[in-house]
């Protein structure tokens, strides 16, 4: 779906990695449940994402193949206050632990 590769995979959560994107706009239109907006028409409650979404891009590993929907993700495409239910400490340790000069 993305021609480079920018998503990101995280316990629970996905991210696009800003500095990857291309903004060429095919996975909003791929998204089932309308989660992405492109950049620019972004409301200002959602602004935090992009600080959000490239700090765990850098921590979180890159998605290269489709992957089926979660078993509960009609239920979660439900839910509208998302954000206190990511879960990012798991996913940057593991993270963190690959990354070149870092001790386990």
């Amino acid at each position: 779906m993305c021609p480079v590769d920018a998503f990101r995979e995280g316990p629970n959560f996905l991210v696009i990695d800003p500095e990857e994107c291309i903004d060429c706009t095919l996975c909003v239109a791929e998204c089932p449940v309308d989660a992405i907006v492109p950049e620019d028409e972004l409301t200002a409650a959602q602004r935090e994402y992009l600080a959000l979404n490239a700090t765990l891009a850098k921590a979180w590993p890159r998605i290269v193949e489709a992957h089926p929907a979660l078993p509960d993700a009609n239920t979660w495409a439900k839910v509208t206050e998302k954000r206190k239910w990511l879960e990012t400490s798991a996913g940057v340790a593991d993270a963190a632990a690959d990354l070149p000069g870092t001790a386990p």
